[in-house]
């Protein structure tokens, strides 16, 4: 009897250690399009990453639903577009006791009555040298799990805690889990070490080819570098822990390129995001996931939620936009993708934009507000961006780069991507491509009503106001900037 129950207590032990469910981990970088060597970019030494690629499933056509930190991850951790849900404006609600409409939360919320441990990993072993960032960033109050409306979500607010754990330690005896770690390597400003030639970078010919361009994007591509040796020790302290075969690896970017046309604009660069997704020994391989391959579906970054719960075994809320795409749980695959931005910091603008497999439409709704209007963080942070204005005084720019220092606008833009990858050839006035920019207009008007867009509705002037007021207030604590070569 003594040695049956030594089995049993073993064989329990066991199934405890063997999570029936797979663990989930979130690696987020910061700002980070798809340059990255798997993509094929040069002069970026990425191998942990490229790895990753080559035993998962490299998703070429992934997009975040907003150019810009805060309603970025708004929405794709909860599942909805930001516009939806009132957290489009950048860096909005975080004083005013804003909170989520009933029935949205952040998908851990939908986790943790399953059974699943939740972390946003601060502390890592300290023999990796770094931390995570714990990013959350949201333009809403987090009201918690518990709650019964409005009222009560307010109530929780104080006490609330969006993950039950920031520690790495926490995950082994807290199975399973669904943890994300933050990356700010690819963020501005860059400190990685140099390895990338600026002789040697490539980048868009929207660009001025200058020796300050050529520095930054060469930073730029080595604070990837930096990123994926971080990613690769946290994928080695997996394997050690005996994790790597129960846990599911989700590799994003929370939005596209830390560049002048990248952050806070509606372009591929701003939009398109690298998503590597890995799949654990331990668990049958999924519905619509084949290791070693490349897929080319629309993907939203909302739908990466929807696709975590279904994961995890939870049926995705009524409410959730984002779709789901693993499993036996996918959905329809999406026809088009859709972005938005509206205001960055103190500086307001309306962007809506959809694309198809192959087509990008942009609808610039304050087409009087030049693309350089003025943006504190991007002067201080983007040297290229005050570069462009220099080089347009002086005449010194060709027809692609003049454009973003033009006056004004287009109030709409088309770009054919298979021919026209960087987006410089708008064919808006081509009849050849008009029965497309009528489809498009017309889906993009459709998801501007039926997501119930809220940008539709400006901000009060007095809070855009208050913004630009602060944002002189801090010009005035600037110390003098030093000219660039």
């Amino acid at each position: 009897m003594k040695h049956l129950l030594a089995i049993l207590f073993l064989v329990s032990g066991a199934a405890q250690d063997k999570p029936q469910r797979p663990n989930v981990l979130w690696l987020i970088a910061e700002d980070l399009g798809v340059e990255l060597g798997c993509w094929g970019t040069e002069q970026v030494w990425t191998p942990n990453l490229d790895k990753l690629a080559k035993d998962g499933v490299r998703y070429t056509r992934a997009y975040t639903t907003a150019p810009v930190c805060s309603p970025s991850r708004s929405a794709f951790m909860t599942g909805m577009y930001q516009t939806t849900i009132g957290a489009h404006n950048h860096r909005s609600h975080r004083d005013d006791g804003y909170v989520l409409p009933d029935g949205v939360r952040v998908f851990t919320d939908w986790l943790r009555p399953a059974g699943y441990f939740t972390a946003n990993v601060v502390t890592l072993p300290p023999a990796l040298g770094f931390k995570g960032t714990g990013k959350t960033d949201w333009n809403f109050h987090y009201g918690g799990e518990a709650r019964e409306g409005k009222e009560k979500q307010v109530l929780d607010f104080a006490r609330a805690k969006a993950f039950d754990s920031d520690a790495w330690a926490d995950l082994k005896s807290h199975q399973p889990f669904c943890a994300q770690i933050n990356f700010q390597e690819t963020h501005r400003k860059y400190h990685a070490p140099k390895r990338a030639d600026p002789a040697k970078v490539s980048f868009p010919p929207y660009y001025p080819d200058h020796p300050v361009t050529r520095a930054d994007w060469a930073e730029y591509l080595d604070s990837a570098t930096e990123l994926d040796r971080k990613v690769g020790l946290l994928l080695k302290q997996l394997e050690d822990d005996g994790l790597a075969d129960s846990t599911v690896i989700l590799f994003i970017g929370d939005h596209g390129q830390s560049q002048v046309r990248g952050k806070q604009f509606c372009y591929e660069s701003g939009l398109h995001i690298p998503l590597l997704i890995r799949w654990p020994s331990k668990f049958p391989i999924p519905k619509n996931f084949k290791p070693g391959s490349v897929d080319d579906r629309l993907i939203e970054a909302i739908d990466l939620s929807a696709t975590t719960l279904a994961i995890a075994g939870v049926q995705k809320p009524p409410k959730m936009q984002g779709r789901v795409f693993l499993g036996e749980k996918s959905e329809v695959p999406r026809e088009y993708t859709f972005g938005a931005r509206d205001r960055c910091d103190e500086t307001v603008d309306r962007i809506r934009t959809v694309r198809d497999a192959r087509y990008r439409l942009i609808r610039n709704f304050m087409p009087e507000r030049p693309f350089l209007q003025r943006n504190r963080y991007k002067e201080r942070s983007y040297p290229v961006w005050n570069l462009i204005k220099e080089l347009a005084a002086e005449g010194k720019l060709t027809p692609e780069q003049a454009f973003l220092a033009a006056p004004r606008r287009p109030e709409e833009e088309l770009y054919d991507l298979d021919s026209d990858p960087y987006e410089v050839k708008n064919l808006v006035a081509s009849p050849a491509h008009a029965d497309i920019l009528k489809r498009l207009r017309a889906e993009l008007e459709r998801w501007i009503e039926s997501s119930n867009d809220q940008g539709r509705t400006s901000e009060p002037k007095e809070l855009t106001d208050t913004l630009e007021r602060k944002a002189l207030e801090s010009d005035a604590k600037q110390p003098p900037q030093k000219k660039k070569p």
